[in-house]
């Protein structure tokens, strides 16, 4: 599904108006306060919804109204539409996002601050969702995060400067949606394809020789 279509989608949906949302670098303290947001999601409509690449179309109302609050969470990581703050308040309180591949779990304001990180890092990211399944509480994404290289990289080994390359990451989501938010959030992320897209070849060989 390309982004004209879903993007139309998510902006109807989402009254102000997502992994991966974060790149594998140890998460901030804190971000500037966003303001505090309550926004609801409006019901998604039959032509709407035949727009969206679902595997089953056959819904509930109630599984619409968690696709909504997922979709909503896209929208706000977009890069042209970037909302930390919306993205944090389609969390319950509790609420948790975790970088499965990289094995970091983020709360909080923290889930506000992945988004601006990856934001200055690819500005323009954007997630092309592929196929949606919606099961009860639990809404799961086959997507890509596409985006250009255009902000510096923080790395254990130094900063990596832009290339301006471009991303294509195949990535899995997993929503897990509680009182019409997302209560969990795990996302799988392809980070071996995405560095070898930024120009960053592993070091097979250094590692070889350790051994």
């Amino acid at each position: 599904m390309k982004s004209p279509s879903w993007k139309a989608i998510v902006a109807t949906t989402a009254v102000a108006g997502l992994g991966v949302l974060a790149v594998a670098t140890a998460p901030t303290q804190a971000a500037a306060s966003a303001p505090e947001r309550h926004h609801a999601h409006a019901a998604l409509s039959t032509a709407q919804l035949a727009k969206l690449p679902l595997t089953d179309r056959d819904l509930t109302k109630k599984e619409i109204a968690n696709l909504a609050v997922v979709l909503d969470a896209y929208h706000v990581a977009e890069g042209d539409s970037l909302d930390p703050g919306g993205f944090i308040d389609d969390f319950t309180e509790d609420g948790v996002f975790t970088d499965e591949v990289a094995g970091q779990t983020y709360r909080g304001q923290a889930l506000g601050d992945t988004l601006t990180r990856m934001a200055s890092i690819f500005p323009d990211v954007h997630r092309d969702l592929k196929s949606i399944t919606v099961n009860g509480d639990v809404v799961s994404v086959e997507l890509a995060i596409q985006g250009t290289f255009e902000g510096p990289l923080p790395t254990p080994a130094g900063t990596l400067e832009p290339t301006g390359a471009k991303i294509d990451v195949p990535t899995a989501d997993f929503w897990y949606t509680k009182g019409g938010k997302i209560k969990k959030f795990d996302c799988y992320v392809g980070y071996t394809a995405m560095y070898s897209q930024m120009g960053v070849d592993l070091d097979w060989a250094g590692a070889v020789d350790k051994g």
